[in-house]
């Protein structure tokens, strides 16, 4: 394994003088290379220093952290095109492709958000971002709340001027997150901003709120003749004067018109457990029981 491999950036100086060349920074999603998204990213993170594109070469949306043993590359206007997955492109990247060690990885603009605690192992998005948290190197996930109306989510189109809340609040945690400190104790921070209502020449900016992730969960299925629909029940209770998430959460600042900041940690952290302690301890030494046969 190489050195490169191994958390290159474990000893990273998040102090040095970066008014040379600016950040290094890897760009991701997992709506892959030719998304609005991505583009809008592109365009904003590209004033801050050097940016490396190495996406999906097709729609990856919740594929969670599926990783591959061998991809195909191809080289694009942009950088590279990954025939895989977004794990897939953080690994290949940080490992082999980037010319330079990232300081920051940067994965989106999603098209739809990605709030919740349980869509956080579900998103290509955020999972991009917690591949680059293993290998020590800061990194945002960004997406943005399309609202539908009466439409299929399917048959809503984006262009990259929608993402202007969602790039520009991606360009100020880019360019001030590292030395402020924040990836001292968070991972990686999960952004998720409102699309602009109305033209996108004149919006105001959203503020932005320290948020967590929304506890609700409320999944079901419905069978019919051939199979299983599964249905996201969240997403019918977004209106904000309705919105049954407590103040502070994501889902509710981004529903009324602001943008969510959450700061997150991997690995998962192990909580002390008394009762389990005390069941693990307990295991072959209970009365009756014998060694299993095979």
């Amino acid at each position: 394994m190489s050195e490169r491999e191994r958390g290159r950036n474990r000893d990273r100086d998040w102090d040095r003088d970066r008014d040379d060349d600016g950040l290094e920074i890897l760009l991701t999603n997992d709506d892959g290379i030719d998304s609005p998204g991505l583009r809008a990213l592109y365009d904003e993170l590209s004033a801050l220093g050097t940016v490396t594109t190495v996406s999906p070469a097709t729609d990856q949306s919740a594929i969670g952290r599926a990783l591959s043993n061998d991809v195909d590359v191809e080289e694009h206007d942009l950088g590279y095109a990954v025939h895989g997955t977004p794990a897939d492109c953080v690994v290949a990247g940080l490992s082999e492709l980037c010319p330079t060690d990232p300081d920051l990885v940067v994965s989106g603009c999603n098209e739809g958000a990605n709030l919740g605690e349980y869509v956080l192992g579900r998103s290509g998005t955020v999972s991009a971002a917690v591949e680059a948290a293993f290998f020590d190197v800061p990194a945002i996930a960004t997406s943005m709340y399309i609202p539908t109306g009466d439409l299929a989510f399917t048959d809503v189109e984006t262009t990259t001027e929608d993402y202007v809340l969602a790039a520009d609040a991606t360009r100020y945690l880019a360019e001030r997150a590292l030395e402020s400190g924040v990836f001292e104790t968070a991972a990686y921070l999960n952004v998720n901003a409102p699309m602009p209502d109305g033209a996108t020449e004149s919006v105001d900016l959203a503020p932005l709120e320290l948020t967590r992730p929304s506890k609700r969960y409320e999944m079901d299925a419905s069978r019919h003749e051939t199979g299983v629909t599964l249905h996201d029940r969240v997403w019918e209770d977004m209106d904000p004067d309705v919105i049954p998430d407590p103040e502070g959460t994501d889902r509710r600042a981004v529903a009324e018109g602001r943008i969510s900041v959450s700061p997150l940690t991997a690995p998962h952290t192990v909580a002390d457990h008394d009762s389990l302690s005390d069941l693990v301890s307990s295991y072959g030494r209970l009365e009756g029981r014998s060694r299993p046969e095979f």
